[in-house]
């Protein structure tokens, strides 16, 4: 079975896209490779972002910030999918992707920002958890080789 490269963006590279690499890359379909980077990486992940990806069994040596310039590198892996999860990197100017990947906008609030209890705190990267997830068994239920990005948009509509 062919596994689909996903490029999870944001701004800081340290909640919501680092979320989106941990729930792809141990998607129960096995059909991901889950990747993150930020435009501006703010150079280490949100604590409660690597407690939930390692409860995912997402290996913690896999968990840093790092900018999306990586991924336009000569060798870096092809990307079949790009998905923006915040509002700031959707309206940035990206890089140049090799090989034309499938894009989308899956825009989450930031949990990072949410101020409280940390119960309150985890509660808010649940939420974006569960609705990364839901776009992503959305997305491992459709054709991948046919996909193009208003597909991949319209999985936004679909919630």
């Amino acid at each position: 079975m062919k596994r689909y490269n996903i490029l999870f963006l944001c701004t800081h590279n340290s909640a919501r896209s680092v979320l989106g690499e941990a729930l792809a890359s141990t998607h129960p379909s096995g059909k991901f490779v889950g990747y993150s980077a930020g435009s501006t990486p703010g150079g280490k992940v949100n604590p409660f972002a690597a407690q939930i990806a390692k409860e995912l069994g997402y290996p913690e040596s896999q968990l840093r910030s790092k900018s999306w310039d990586e991924f336009s590198l000569p060798g870096a892996p092809k990307m079949d999918f790009i998905v923006t999860v915040c509002d700031n990197a959707a309206g940035e100017v990206c890089p140049f992707w090799p090989g034309n990947p499938v894009t989308a906008h899956w825009g989450f609030p930031d949990p990072s920002q949410v101020q409280g209890t940390d119960l309150e705190k985890r509660a808010a990267f649940n939420e974006v958890m569960n609705g990364l997830q839901k776009r992503l068994d959305i997305l491992a239920a459709m054709p991948l080789d046919k996909l193009d990005s208003m597909s991949l948009k319209n999985i936004h509509a679909q919630l």
